[in-house]
């Protein structure tokens, strides 16, 4: 017979679910912001979450160039351009919603107070969010000075190596976190 252990059962089925909920609903959500199809235009007009993430991450990796002495533009609602040079064009994928949703799924299945939960979920997030915003920079200037990435990946593999690589790294230290504090109350 084969012996499990509920609590991880719960812990897993909880995510799985969590993840999945929260990835396909802004897969829907998004669906309906995009005319054609199901089209909303209370949905574009009000909650096209896709469009607020990505005005986000191009404004904030101007900054963060702007912060390197690199110039940009914003060329539409989708490009960011060196001045006077080419530019990356933000698209769904760009967006870093699957690796978000991961991050969140395993926050809300985890099992602690709402506090640590919220203290984590923010700053995984946050973290996220920076990592994002340095692949888009680097993005940008390799573009400008023909640069290629290494091993033949590209900037999309690159961005979801590093960033599971620090969710893991971020898992090791919430769940050391949680131990320490059982041990610490016991």
């Amino acid at each position: 017979m084969i012996k499990y252990n509920k609590n991880f059962v719960k812990f897993a089925a909880t995510f799985v679910i969590a993840f999945l909920l929260l990835y396909y609903a802004l897969k829907f959500i998004t669906g309906l912001a995009v005319q054609g199809g199901y089209y909303s235009p209370f949905v574009e007009k009000h909650l096209n979450i896709a469009a607020w993430v990505r005005t986000a991450l191009i404004v904030s990796t101007k900054y963060f160039l702007l912060l390197l002495g690199v110039q940009t533009e914003r060329v539409s609602e989708y490009v960011l351009r060196m001045v006077g040079g080419r530019g990356v064009r933000i698209v769904y994928g760009c967006l870093g919603f699957a690796v978000m949703c991961f991050w969140v799924a395993y926050i809300f299945a985890a099992s602690t107070s709402l506090m640590k939960k919220l203290r984590w979920f923010f700053f995984g997030l946050s973290l996220l969010w920076i990592i994002n915003v340095i692949r888009i920079g680097l993005v940008l200037i390799a573009t400008n000075k023909g640069w290629h990435f290494p091993f033949g990946l590209d900037h999309h593999a690159w961005f979801n190596i590093i960033a599971y690589l620090i969710i893991f790294i971020m898992i090791y230290f919430f769940e050391k976190s949680i131990k320490l504090n059982i041990k610490n109350a016991g």
